[in-house]
């Protein structure tokens, strides 16, 4: 065998083995400590999302806990509006869209609760004919206590560009030939209710009254009289 080698004494002793390799130990230098921090800012941006949702979900079972309370003590029922007289001393449409109007009404706004009294921060009054608003004016602010009743007036006089489609316009033809005006009037409220020592937010409440309306100065109403008016409350 010419290719044993001399300094071996004829044994074979195998394949050489290689020697160690040496592991390096990364120190958080490069991605490996990068990945590490990404995951725990990403875990504790968890946790503080898990902690804001369980609170949020805690204040809405309580703050809804407690309306349900105050509603069984209290039991609120709705407001009610009432337009109980409406004079209407002129409506006139002149040929360039300006409209000549002058408008009283008077209200009466009964709060039916024993245990709920209500601020009125604001009333606006509006004037509607067909979709064309014509007027507006504002009600002092009060307050109303349990099981009261409170009466309001306002008047809506002035002139006015009022743009009529032909539908209105045909209303208002009519309505000339009758006497008797298909007004509405528009309520815009602020309103706080009192239940004890506690104030509520504000509400914004939207009256509707539809009504129909004689003119005082027409012969053509044949005796027709304003008739007493319950109004649409919308919260």
């Amino acid at each position: 065998m010419g290719d044993r080698q001399p300094h071996l004494n004829g044994a074979y002793y195998g394949p050489s083995i290689p020697p160690p390799t040496k592991t390096s130990h990364s120190h958080g230098r490069r991605g490996g400590g990068c990945c590490c921090l990404g995951d725990c800012l990403g875990c504790c941006g968890c946790c503080i999302l898990s902690v804001i949702f369980n609170i949020l979900i805690a204040l809405a079972i309580v703050i809804g806990i407690a309306a349900l309370i105050i509603w069984l003590i209290f039991r609120p029922n709705a407001i009610k509006f009432h337009v109980t007289d409406a004079k209407l001393t002129q409506f006139t449409l002149g040929t360039d869209n300006n409209l000549q109007y002058n408008l009283d009404l008077n209200f009466t706004i009964r709060n039916p609760n024993r245990r709920i009294g209500v601020y009125y921060d604001q009333i606006e009054v509006r004037g509607y004919y067909g979709d064309q608003r014509f007027g507006a004016s504002n009600i002092s602010p009060f307050y109303q206590g349990h099981k009261n009743t409170t009466v309001v007036g306002t008047n809506l006089a002035g002139r006015s560009l009022v743009v009529l489609n032909g539908g209105d316009r045909g209303d208002l033809d009519e309505d000339v030939k009758s006497g008797i005006y298909r007004i509405d009037a528009k309520l815009r409220l602020k309103i706080r209710f009192k239940f004890g020592l506690i104030k509520s937010w504000k509400f914004k409440p939207k009256i509707r009254c539809d009504l129909k309306v004689p003119l005082s100065s027409s012969n053509t109403t044949s005796g027709f009289q304003f008739q007493r008016t319950k109004c649409d409350v919308d919260f």
